[in-house]
């Protein structure tokens, strides 16, 4: 396996993906209204839902894409998503004029599946399984000769979702933790590997549902474990629903992270309700878990004053997004939650 990627491999991403993604802005919360844990402690969020594709996935995708020989280019491009780095990918391929190939899970949102094929990706339908995903994208890769754009476990990948790290520390030089969600681990590993770099004396910490937490027992045992489909796929947030960590993203996890938190689908939906009243950002699930760890979690997190949670995307169906709103929303979140 290839070395844990550098400041340098970074910086060179961000110069990279400058002209496609933007620099996303550290949005304010006020979560202490919600919180007790959190009175007197300054939070913000990290508004990766403001990309043009409504994810971080943007920043691994295009650079490793915009690194791809016009003879690859050619070829065109295959990924397996279940809708953020699907749209990721398309869109960067979308830029260099490569065709690019999707292999998404059945029960991928529609919206995602949408915006998926707006951006000109042929989509390949499969079942649930991140295995599955995997296999049929390798398949297609023997017939056509596509070459694969992974989702997290590639140095490239890393290094391009790392630059949203970068920014944490450029932006906040005094942050003193870092939550990232993780599912096969391309954010957290990124955003840690910058972070730490940069700003050693600040803490990371990973969070995923419960519902779908072999990142945590894989952090606790020290050693990768891979959770079945049926397990995973029971949580709401679809984004966090790979069956165990990528081995690059594993190693740079063990050598950055602090620790991996869970939280549950309560807590995650009253995140939600919590992230639209304090800043009127739009979360989706998956973006709502550091929210919800700051939230409910603040006990189990190393000490800090000034945290960053990164609100990893936005891509959420209305009628789910206006579900969640309809929900009640008291001053002081914790009873919603634990309902």
């Amino acid at each position: 396996m290839s070395e844990l990627v550098s400041l340098a491999k970074i910086a060179e991403a961000a110069a990279r993906i400058a002209p496609v993604i933007v620099e996303t802005p550290l949005v304010r919360a006020e979560l202490g209204a919600f919180s007790p844990e959190l009175a007197g402690r300054a939070c913000w969020l990290k508004a990766e839902s403001l990309q043009p594709i409504g994810s971080f996935k943007l920043r691994g995708a295009a650079n490793r894409i915009l690194q791809l020989t016009p003879e690859e280019i050619a070829r065109g491009v295959i990924t397996y998503s279940s809708g953020n780095h699907a749209q990721g990918v398309a869109y960067a391929a979308r830029a260099v004029g490569a065709k690019a190939v999707i292999v998404m899970p059945r029960n991928a949102p529609a919206i995602k599946r949408a915006a998926t094929l707006a951006l000109g990706a042929e989509v390949v339908d499969v079942g649930a399984a991140s295995s599955e995903r995997l296999a049929k994208n390798d398949e297609l890769v023997r017939r056509f000769g596509y070459v694969t754009i992974p989702p997290y476990d590639d140095a490239d990948v890393i290094a391009g979702q790392a630059t949203c790290g970068l920014e944490i520390a450029r932006q906040l030089p005094e942050v003193d933790l870092v939550l990232a969600p993780v599912s096969g681990g391309g954010l957290l590993s990124g955003v840690a590997a910058a972070v730490r770099q940069m700003r050693p004396r600040a803490r990371v910490v990973g969070v995923e549902p419960e519902l779908a937490g072999d990142a945590a027992e894989s952090f606790r045992l020290g050693e990768i474990v891979t959770w079945p489909a049926e397990l995973t796929t029971r949580t709401m947030a679809d984004g966090l629903r790979t069956q165990s960590v990528g081995v690059r993203n594993f190693a740079h996890i063990r050598e950055y992270v602090d620790r991996i938190v869970t939280v549950t689908e309560a807590e995650i939906r009253a995140a939600m309700r919590a992230i639209v009243a304090a800043t009127r950002l739009v979360p989706e699930p998956s973006g709502a878990v550091t929210t919800a760890a700051l939230l409910f979690h603040a006990r189990e997190l190393p000490p800090f004053e000034r945290a960053v949670a990164v609100l990893s995307g936005g891509n959420v169906a209305p009628e789910m997004l206006a579900e969640v709103l309809n929900e009640p929303l008291d001053g002081r979140l914790t009873e919603n939650a634990q309902g």
